[in-house]
């Protein structure tokens, strides 16, 4: 379990978060919807350690990740997929994949995690010895995924997964994200499309101005008035 407790972050003279608290169950599918400039990737990136938090905790598994080098909470079965996908253009898909691994020392349970992204995305197989920057979008977002679950993460977060995507691509995504899901890998996602993420979402949060104002279950938040005003919009 993650656990969020008080949690405040500035930079550059803003207040990111202003003392955020939340819970993400092992097993779930927890999602974190707001407008642009809520705060919501900066949570992602407060816990994978690339920003440092002014004051609060975040506990996993009852231990303390703040103040902890970025492959420390890798190490401890924690994955980012990042907004804007950023794969490795001039690298192979296979060799993005391993790099997702570089932590890891087992050589033979690497190559079946391999098999096993292989079968969560064939198209990554079809185009293994293809350069990444040459991918088109969709499948830039299968790699990025892919790369992430190469850590064998127990927490995989994702952040805007559906960004800039077709609309058949995003329901493939979403469809793969419940598949990780199903495999026992709990799912923190951050997505702009809050209609397709409180859909799948066991839990959810509404994150304003870099605080939590409302929160309950995917569905208690899609069927929720305020939610469909402000976020849900034509999508309903």
């Amino acid at each position: 379990m993650l656990k969020i407790e008080n949690l405040h972050v500035a930079y550059g003279g803003i207040q990111a978060l202003r003392g955020i608290s939340l819970e993400v169950p092992d097993g779930k599918i927890v999602t974190l919807i707001g407008a642009n400039g809520a705060g919501k990737s900066t949570t992602l990136r407060t816990i994978s350690g690339l920003v440092k938090a002014h004051s609060g905790s975040i506990q996993w598994n009852g231990e303390e990740l703040l103040g902890k080098s970025i492959d420390k909470i890798i190490s401890a079965g924690i994955a980012m997929s990042p907004e804007g996908r950023r794969v490795f253009p001039d690298m192979t898909v296979l060799e993005n994949l391993k790099i997702g691994a570089y932590l890891r020392k087992d050589k033979a349970e690497i190559e079946k995690d391999i098999q096993w992204v292989y079968e969560l995305f064939p198209r990554l197989q079809e185009r293994s010895w293809q350069l990444a920057g040459t991918l088109s979008g969709g499948e830039q977002q299968m790699l990025a995924v892919g790369r992430a679950l190469m850590s064998r993460p127990k927490l995989m977060m994702l952040d805007e997964p559906s960004l800039g995507l077709a609309p058949l691509v995003v329901q493939d995504i979403f469809k793969i994200i419940q598949e990780i899901n199903r495999q026992g890998v709990t799912v923190l996602l951050i997505e702009q499309n809050a209609n397709m993420a409180l859909k799948i979402a066991d839990l959810a949060y509404v994150l304003e101005t870099g605080n939590i104002t409302m929160s309950g279950t995917g569905a208690e938040l899609l069927a929720n008035d305020k939610v469909k005003e402000a976020y849900l919009g034509k999508h309903n």
